[in-house]
């Protein structure tokens, strides 16, 4: 990625739903150059999509948790598949240390959740154990990729 790309990749981060023509004014590009661009950065993979972001609180979903869970080793890939499936577990990632997994959950209420836990959860394939941690207020919920991926660049 050059310069412009790396403008080009802020400006949308910031505002997915920007016109071709404001993008390339403010980026100083004409328009079908910039539409060019953006398309290989779509059909390369790095640009993943643009998608509306809601308030989970607003949605009836005040609670969000962070939960690591322990597997036993024969279960990776149906636990996995049961997780992509879960509509409550937004997000789920690898991970290195004492856990196998983190898992991002919303949830209605405390006792939502512990339904959740109890009854789901803590069900999915292979799971041996876990532990939650209830986040009480959210102070930072989405940095800019792209910002701070072109400040640390080679």
């Amino acid at each position: 990625m050059d310069n412009i790309d790396w403008k080009i990749a802020e400006a949308l981060e910031a505002d997915g739903r920007r016109s071709f023509a404001d993008l390339s004014a403010d980026i100083g590009l004409s328009k079908s150059p910039c539409w060019t661009r953006v398309r290989e950065m779509e059909r390369s993979g790095l640009l993943l999509g643009y998608a509306a972001q809601f308030d989970p609180g607003r949605l009836g979903l005040g609670v969000l948790s962070q939960i690591s869970v322990t597997i036993r080793f024969d279960a990776y890939t149906a636990f996995e598949q049961a997780v992509c499936d879960h509509p409550a577990i937004v997000e789920c990632h690898t991970t290195a240390g004492s856990s196998d997994y983190l898992l991002r959950v919303y949830a209605r209420s405390v006792d939502h959740l512990d339904e959740l836990l109890r009854h789901e959860i803590s069900k999915l394939p292979g799971v041996t154990s876990s532990s939650t941690t209830i986040c009480l207020k959210t102070i930072k919920s989405r940095g800019s990729l792209t910002h701070w991926a072109a400040q640390n660049q080679p």
